[in-house]
């Protein structure tokens, strides 16, 4: 049986940005990035009554991933894992449960790709999901950022806080994903295609 939701997860420089969007195309799945989880956030209207309130949340959302229809994708932000494009956030801890409702809800709805907020961690033990990992060597990575080393390791510290604060990752590991690629000599359709043809095992 398929795979119904596939969490495309990457290190900024492997190519995450190119091959989110090919395995949703290739796959007829619905792609839900960075941008489109800060848009159902405050679509919800975050403030500390709405988000503890699950019932009112819940309904926010859905109304806002029922209008993007199947098919809709936006631009992929992989690597950013930043939680300030949300106005008037309560507090972390609210802000935490609020993307993990969010990314919960667009696995719950099926043939989806999710580019967003290290859901691969926040969908952990879905027997439905397929959680994939991007890399590249640090000299690969810092030639197609155009990055010296010490911006690279900045990206990283970033991903590497993002993953402890909100999942309490202490460090990311291979064993966190069921496919791993390392896409220095892997073009990003050579990437797509095997993601896909394991997806839809």
């Amino acid at each position: 049986m398929a795979f119904q939701v596939v969490c495309l997860s990457a290190v900024d420089g492997s190519g995450g940005e190119q091959v989110g969007p090919l395995v949703a195309e290739r796959l007829g799945y619905r792609m839900v990035d960075e941008e489109i989880v800060a848009a159902a956030a405050h679509e919800a209207q975050l403030d500390p009554a709405v988000v503890a309130d699950v019932e009112r949340r819940k309904s926010a959302i859905s109304r806002f991933l029922d209008r993007l229809g199947p098919g809709t994708a936006a631009s992929a932000t992989l690597g950013a894992f930043v939680t300030d494009q949300v106005d008037a956030t309560p507090d972390e801890a609210a802000l935490r449960d609020l993307i993990r409702s969010i990314i919960g809800q667009v696995a719950d709805a099926g043939r989806v790709v999710i580019v967003a907020h290290a859901a691969s961690f926040a969908l952990r033990g879905r027997r439905d999901t397929l959680r994939v990992f991007l890399t590249a060597s640090p000299e690969i990575r810092t030639a197609r950022l155009s990055q010296d080393a010490k911006q690279l390791a900045k990206l990283d510290a970033n991903r590497a806080d993002y993953l402890k604060r909100f999942y309490d990752v202490g460090a990311e590991q291979s064993q966190h994903y069921d496919l791993v690629l390392n896409t220095d000599r892997l073009a990003p359709v050579a990437v797509a295609a095997t993601v896909v043809a394991l997806a839809q095992h």
